[in-house]
């Protein structure tokens, strides 16, 4: 627990929805192909193309941002049938399609459309095809043909700039030597960002200031103290609800 440093207000949950919109993406090192392949479309040498990538990477804002160039409709476990039963064509979107949500048949449909020429497909996952949690061979086999762009964070820049794009998604300013500060001792995982803007700014609404350095110290402290001594979440899985 955080401990009670003085008068707290309680944190309205405003439900930000973070920017999707195509210059709200940032371009680093680690995403760079992934980005220029989706803004190549429609010129794809393949009509399938998978991005990989952990939580809070940018596979989301990569999937919006080839359907607001393309068009293409979302597909949901709840929608796959319905739309693979359509025999239409056009481009599709498929997140998280490693989850084992989505039903088999209709995703072997849809990519069948596509390898004929009928659609365009995006899938996005957090695992290579090897670890999908697949019934039959006949799926896995036609995705292992789509060319793959893996999502990473390579470095202090690009760990920063998610800090920047989600204190700005959140309208608040945070001075840039505490972001320095927080990349310097976090966790170094998209994952982490997105989990510690959370905690930095639920945390100083409760406390009517602004992100201030020991606020950052204290969520660093909690984060650390959560991991437990072997470095391994040991809390009752909030972040991870905080995640999805």
């Amino acid at each position: 627990m955080l401990p009670d440093n003085g008068p707290r207000q309680l944190p309205l949950d405003l439900h930000l929805e973070p920017s999707h919109a195509e210059d709200d993406f940032l371009v680093g090192e680690g995403n760079s192909l992934a980005h220029s392949r989706i803004t190549a479309w429609p010129h794809w040498p393949d009509a399938v193309t998978l991005i990989i990538g952990p939580t809070s990477s940018g596979k989301s804002h990569l999937a919006r941002i080839f359907a607001d160039r393309s068009g293409a409709r979302f597909v949901t476990p709840e929608t796959i049938s319905a739309i693979a039963g359509e025999n239409g064509k056009g481009p599709l979107a498929i997140e998280d399609v490693d989850t084992g949500a989505y039903d088999e048949p209709s995703l072997f449909h849809l990519l069948n459309q596509a390898m004929r020429g009928d659609r365009t497909l995006l899938l996005t996952a957090r695992e290579e095809v090897a670890h999908w949690p697949l019934a039959t061979d006949d799926v896995r086999s036609r995705v292992r043909r789509a060319p793959m762009f893996r999502l990473e964070v390579s470095d202090d820049i690009e760990l920063s700039h998610m800090f920047a794009k989600l204190f700005g998604d959140r309208q608040i300013k945070v001075d840039p030597k505490i972001i320095h500060y927080l990349v310097a001792r976090m966790e170094r995982s998209p994952e982490e960002v997105a989990i510690l803007a959370d905690l930095l700014d639920r945390l100083a609404l409760a406390r009517g200031t602004a992100i201030t350095r020991s606020i950052a110290t204290e969520v660093l402290a909690r984060r650390q103290a959560e991991r437990g001594p072997n470095g391994q979440q040991d809390w009752d899985g909030e972040a991870d609800e905080r995640d999805q």
